[in-house]
C-alpha cells in the first residue's frame, strides 16, 4: 500500500471494465490502450505481476472488487443497478454454459453466493462503502448509468477528483479510444426483469438502492430509507459535508 493510492471499486459486472478502460487512456494518451496490456497500467493485485505492481509509478491506479477496505484513502466507487446487474451476471453465466434457471440463480445471488470469491452480495458490497464514505472527501460514488449518458461529463468528474488530465481534447480522446474497446451495454432491466423479481431486489435492499439514488418501483423510497441504518449514516453524513447529488437526492 501507497498512501498516494487510488483504488476504483465496484461491485462485478457493474460497468467497471469500460471504467478502466477510460482511465487508462487518459492517463496514457500516447498509448492506445486495450484490454491485453491494462493489467500493465492499472493494477488488479490478483492478475498483476507482483514486479510490475512493484515497479508501478506513484500514484498507481488500483482495481478490485471488493467491501469495504479502510487502508485505501482515495476512491471511486463505480455502482449500477443491481436490476441490471442482476441480469448481467446471468447472460454471462448463461454464455459460459449455467444451466440454473434465473428463479434458481437469483437466489445465489441475493445471497452473494456465486464465484469462488466472496465479495459478498450486492447490498453488502455498495452498502458497506456507501455506510463508510458518503461524505468523505476522498470518495467519489460514479454511477454506471450516468457515465453512460455523459461520458464527458463524469469522466472530467473523475479526472478533476483524482488530479488526472481533463481537459476536453484528452476526455474526448479517452472516451473514443475505450469505447472502441469496450462496447458500453445500456440496463433494461425495465423490459427484462419480471415484477416479482424486481420486487424481491427492492425488498432485500431498497434503502442501498434508495441511498445510491435509485428510484424503486415496489416499494416506497422513503419507508425504504426511514429504519435504516444506512441511510441514517448518509443523512448524517450530508449534514457534515457535502456529497453527490445522487445521495442528496436519495434522503431528501
Amino acid at each position: 500500500m501507497r498512501p498516494d493510492d487510488l483504488l476504483l471499486a465496484s461491485y462485478p459486472n457493474s460497468g467497471s471494465g469500460w471504467m478502466e478502460l477510460l482511465v487508462a487512456n487518459l492517463l496514457h494518451p500516447d498509448r492506445n490502450v486495450d484490454r491485453e496490456h491494462l493489467d500493465r497500467l492499472i493494477i488488479d493485485p490478483d492478475r498483476t505481476a507482483q514486479r510490475d505492481i512493484t515497479r508501478a509509478r506513484s500514484p498507481r491506479v488500483i482495481r478490485m472488487q471488493a467491501t469495504f477496505d479502510p487502508r485505501y484513502e482515495r476512491v471511486i466507487y463505480m455502482v449500477r443497478d443491481p436490476r441490471d446487474v442482476v441480469l448481467s451476471q446471468y447472460r454471462d453465466l448463461r454464455g459460459a454454459g449455467e444451466e440454473r434457471t434465473f428463479e434458481a440463480f437469483i437466489g445465489l445471488f441475493l445471497a452473494g453466493q456465486l464465484g469462488d470469491r466472496y465479495l459478498g452480495s450486492w447490498g453488502e458490497n455498495v452498502g458497506s462503502w456507501l455506510g463508510a464514505r458518503s461524505g468523505y472527501p476522498g470518495f467519489l460514488l460514479l454511477r454506471y448509468e450516468d457515465l453512460l449518458a455523459d461520458p464527458g461529463f463524469w469522466l472530467a468528474r473523475a479526472a478533476n477528483f483524482a488530479g488526472w488530465p481533463s481537459d476536453a481534447e484528452t476526455i474526448a480522446q479517452a472516451i473514443k479510444r475505450a469505447s472502441s474497446g469496450m462496447a458500453a451495454s445500456s440496463g433494461n432491466w425495465q423490459s427484462d426483469l419480471p415484477e416479482p423479481f424486481v420486487a424481491r431486489l427492492e425488498a432485500a435492499w431498497g434503502h442501498v438502492m434508495a441511498c445510491a439514488g435509485y428510484e424503486l418501483v415496489t416499494r416506497d423510497r422513503r419507508a425504504a430509507l426511514d429504519p435504516s441504518l444506512l441511510g441514517l449514516l448518509i443523512a448524517d453524513a450530508a449534514e457534515r459535508h457535502p456529497i453527490d447529488s445522487a445521495i442528496q437526492t436519495a434522503i431528501r
